[in-house]
């Protein structure tokens, strides 16, 4: 028998290859995202608190408690010594039980053979503390200066302690406005002063210029604001000093009873009351918190805000910065320059800058940016700083430029391949016209590969916004006191260090002395990173694919 002719055309084994490859990298992309938005977002969702009684001689690392409560976060089975398989695998359970202060640590395990008992009382309270994290206890009662106590068995408890927080929420805002904004702007003001003064003082002893009224006008008018100084020290030392006129008497799930100022609690809640729609109403407001706060203890609580700013404002400044150099480069490459030896060692040198670890790149612009450029410009417009160094050290203007040359291999390639791709017969017909090569290239060619030029800016963008190597050395730190912008001029200050989202995670992963109480924070921080690169990508794509329609009829 003669075998039958198989009719499927050649390749199409690859192609059902090629496809089965894209759909399980896809699917591994959508699990490793999915394992982020969840365990990122569960960060902000509250779970219900246990209180567990164990049994009679169960050991615990809380001294010799035998009661506990907090969150169960986990079950897993055991790790024994033992290999006997016929042995029944013990589980053990992991539980948030928060009061870092008392306990040293905010999560533990216990075996879950250890467990007489296990209720869900709905008196028991979770408060977010400023300092030393949640706190997990059973209210006993409100403390005033007065010596007044109101029991929390009391019908008003709950709508006295709840007013009691919104009143230490508007001080805390008040000194804040205090310290950061009204003292901060005396504090700016008697540094520009003083370093008039500091100038005048070396113009008069270099050049023998009398200068002695001048530098007595200022010193009055320092010492003008230095009386405005401690009145509003003052008047911020008093606020936090009513901020513990109030105190709560809790006691832990452990059986002990302590004393906490509500000048020191941000919110309180009760986890095993809530309704759903309490649960989302609490997941709102702690995300936007999230979103807007500062961070406090060591980056583990409060917010992320100042590392979102800044990794928005070094990407934008990295995007203005490498566009023009890379464009550039290759319109001479591909336009002007004749094709020869020269210009191919150029593309070989492009391409290899490409694949250059980004701690060189970090190195060149701590020696480049920082000790040449930036130690120039201090001696020439800063001296009466020095040694204090204003652009001689990292900061967010130099971190931008070291991504910027990081990435520009990347949008030169991107560029020459668009320009590259504007059909011959294109050009020829505005030449045809009448028009130079110049007008040509301007109002023909450049916008044809427009959307070309800007897939070069996402792919450097998506690079440059998840970098944290080079950031070490020329800008971000842990913990940035000011943002690169503010209200006083000149309003932008690029000298200043900054906050980034991947330099946060970083630090919370392998720097924070708490490994667990940071893994939440790790995966919300980086849900956010993620989030924020794809908000940047997807602006830039959209104007790419306006670009690609409005010309589309152009490169035909």
């Amino acid at each position: 028998m003669k075998r039958q002719k198989d009719d499927r055309p050649p390749g199409e084994l690859y192609v059902w290859l090629s496809a089965m490859g894209l759909t399980v990298g896809i699917a591994m992309i959508a699990c490793f995202l999915g394992l982020i938005l969840w365990n990122g977002l569960h960060v902000f969702w509250p779970d219900p608190i246990a209180h567990i009684t164990l049994k009679e001689g169960a050991a615990t690392r809380i001294g010799d408690a035998h009661t506990l409560g907090g969150a169960i976060i986990k079950k897993q089975k055991k790790v024994l010594g033992a290999t006997d398989k016929t042995t029944r695998p013990s589980w053990e359970w992991q539980l948030f039980t928060g009061n870092k202060d008392r306990y040293r640590f905010m999560y533990h395990y216990i075996d879950a053979a250890d467990i007489a008992e296990l209720a869900y009382p709905e008196s028991i309270m979770v408060a977010e503390r400023l300092e030393y994290g949640d706190a997990i206890f059973f209210p006993v009662a409100l403390r005033h200066s007065d010596e007044r106590t109101l029991l929390a068995t009391d019908a008003e408890f709950l709508p006295t302690l709840h007013r009691l927080l919104d009143e230490v929420t508007e001080r805390r805002k008040k000194i804040h406005e205090v310290e950061k904004k009204e003292i901060g702007i005396i504090n700016y003001r008697m540094e520009k002063l003083r370093l008039e003064q500091r100038r005048l003082k070396r113009k008069q002893a270099q050049e023998a210029i009398h200068t002695t009224d001048e530098i007595d006008t200022i010193q009055s008018q320092l010492e003008a604001l230095q009386t405005h100084y401690e009145i509003l020290a003052t008047e911020a030392s008093e606020l936090r000093q009513r901020q513990y006129d109030a105190t709560l008497v809790y006691r832990l799930p452990t059986g002990e009873e302590h004393t906490l100022p509500i000048g020191a609690i941000v919110s309180v809640y009760q986890p095993n009351r809530l309704s759903l729609l309490d649960k989302l109403q609490h997941f709102a407001t702690h995300f936007y918190r999230f979103l807007s706060e500062e961070p406090r203890e060591a980056n583990t609580e409060g917010g992320i805000f100042p590392a979102i700013f800044g990794t928005f404002v070094m990407t934008v400044l990295m995007s203005i910065s490498v566009m023009p150099f890379g464009v550039l480069a290759a319109i001479y490459l591909r336009e002007y320059a004749s094709q020869g030896p020269w210009v191919r060692a150029v593309r070989i040198a492009v391409n290899n800058l490409a694949g250059v670890p980004s701690i060189v790149f970090g190195v060149f612009g701590l020696g480049f940016f920082i000790y040449f450029l930036g130690g120039s410009i201090d001696r020439l417009f800063f001296s009466e700083r020095l040694p204090t160094p204003t652009f001689g050290t990292g900061g967010i203007l130099w971190a931008s430029l070291t991504l910027a040359l990081m990435t520009v291999p990347v949008v030169i390639v991107a560029t020459e391949e668009a320009l590259a791709s504007v059909p011959r017969g294109v050009r020829e017909a505005s030449l045809a016209c009448g028009a130079s090569k110049w007008q040509t290239l301007q109002r023909v060619v450049l916008p044809a590969a427009a959307p070309g030029i800007l897939t070069g800016l996402i792919l450097a963008m998506a690079r440059g916004a998840g970098e944290v190597a080079p950031l070490m050395l020329v800008g971000v730190v842990k913990l940035a006191p000011s943002l690169p912008f503010d209200s006083f001029p000149p309003f932008i200050h690029l000298d200043r260090k900054f906050m980034h989202l991947g330099f946060h995670i970083y630090d919370l992963g392998f720097q924070s002395p708490d490994s667990e109480a940071a893994k939440p924070m790790v995966f919300a921080t980086t849900f956010l990173l993620i989030l924020l690169v794809l908000i940047l990508n997807l602006g830039a794509i959209l104007i790419r694919n306006h670009l690609r329609k409005k010309y589309s009829i152009g490169v035909f």
